[in-house]
């Protein structure tokens, strides 16, 4: 990571915060002028949809707290089955928002795979949080990492699948790129298929997978269900890596900006208030833990929202790049180079025939001022840049600066 795009100055603080009035410094009344004056939300009720994952929590808790009701809107987190369901309620407008997979707003925009319309990413929602798990058998056959899959893949062919959670998304990328850092191609070398999140373990128990890449708790899941274990977390693929953003479609933010910035200021207090202390933690567990969420016990959730990581092979340890949900607002800036990465990577895969403007989408997609303008108000610094530089698991660094050479530019691609 390049530290130096992630340090947030005064002087940046200031700028940030520049455009809010006096009243920014007193937060009830402040959102009384908002509520009551020009920035007034011109929707008082938002449908954000979200999947039963530990990372749905700063959409759920913004609502749970109150946050939302502090910038004149209520917002009523929607339950779905899957990603797809989540793309097609945006695209149609049957949910305003949604806690969604950032590869798939980017997969929207361009067309890949289904319906093609102008979508916005708004922000950040989580770094971080997610896993490969394999399914006991293949430990069985003496795998514990990428390295003895290869082995194992080499050496006994047949059919090995592995499942993530949409085409175009975060998990399929996290997966194919540690499957190809261990030179296994993900489009030859092994099939893969698309599950829901919530039944990826049922799916592992009778047996349809080698392995899946998905958020927590399923990952913690099927090693307290004793199916599976954990073969890498996605912090070691990309440290605070991007994953679940808040996104909607372009119509939206044209016609509702004052909403979108309500939306973003509710669910970056919420962060902050998730990342601020254990207790908090905890009680956030607790919340999503519910029916109404991501129905699953309480634990299975916390250990890993904590850092508290066991692999199922016997090996436990505090995971300080856990899932973060603020981290002084890096989680949360919509950095155009990491929308550009997700491009990358869909060429890379040949789901992208040819490589677009990756700039320009990702300056259409992610929006980038309105942000700010949220930010400003809840006093949260943004970086210095709108790119950032990351180093991947195989060693290979990302800075935006030529998207199309680095698309080019891995041994194993389609």
């Amino acid at each position: 990571m390049d530290k130096k795009n992630e340090r947030f100055s005064r002087r940046d603080f200031v700028k940030a915060t520049a455009g809010a009035s006096l009243l920014g410094m007193l937060p009830g009344l402040q959102a009384a002028a908002w509520a009551q004056g020009s920035d007034a939300p011109e929707k008082a009720e938002v449908k954000i949809g979200f999947i039963p994952l530990t990372d749905c929590a700063s959409v759920v808790m913004a609502a749970a707290k109150g946050f939302d009701k502090k910038y004149g809107i209520r917002i009523v987190p929607t339950k779905e089955a899957s990603w797809a369901s989540v793309r097609d309620k945006l695209v149609n407008g049957e949910l305003d928002a949604a806690h969604v997979l950032y590869g798939l707003l980017y997969g929207v925009q361009l067309g890949v795979g289904g319906p093609k319309k102008d979508m916005s990413v708004l922000m950040g929602l989580n770094h971080n949080g997610q896993a490969i798990t394999l399914a006991n058998k293949l430990k069985d056959a003496g795998v514990t990492d990428g390295a003895s899959l290869k082995k194992l893949i080499t050496t006994k062919p047949g059919e090995y699948t592995f499942a993530q959670t949409f085409p175009t998304g975060t998990h399929a990328m996290w997966l194919y790129y540690w499957l190809a850092a261990n030179d296994i191609n993900p489009m030859k070398d092994v099939k893969t298929i698309t599950v829901p999140p919530p039944q990826m373990v049922a799916n592992m128990r009778v047996g349809n997978m080698d392995g899946f890449c998905v958020g927590e708790p399923w990952n913690n899941r099927a090693i307290m269900d004793k199916i599976g274990f954990t073969a890498v977390t996605t912090q070691d693929i990309w440290t605070d890596h991007p994953e679940k953003v808040l996104g909607t479609t372009a119509d939206f933010v044209a016609k509702y900006p004052k909403t979108a910035v309500a939306m973003m200021c509710a669910i970056i207090e919420a962060g902050r208030w998730i990342d601020a202390s254990l207790a908090n933690r905890r009680e956030t567990a607790e919340t999503i833990a519910q029916k109404a969420y991501v129905n699953t016990d309480t634990d299975v959730i916390l250990e890993r929202m904590l850092g508290r990581y066991s692999n199922g092979l016997g090996k436990s340890w505090d995971d300080k790049n856990h899932m973060k949900f603020f981290n002084d607002g890096a989680v949360n800036f919509p950095y155009l180079s990491d929308g550009m990465w997700f491009l990358t990577q869909h060429r890379r895969w040949g789901l992208l025939k040819d490589d677009p403007d990756y700039l320009a989408v990702a300056k259409k997609v992610n929006q980038v001022e309105l942000y700010k303008q949220a930010a400003a108000r809840v006093g949260v610094s943004v970086p210095k840049s709108d790119m950032r530089t990351s180093k991947m698991i195989d060693g290979v660094v990302w800075d935006g600066k030529d998207p199309k050479k680095y698309a080019a530019g891995f041994k194993v691609k389609v």
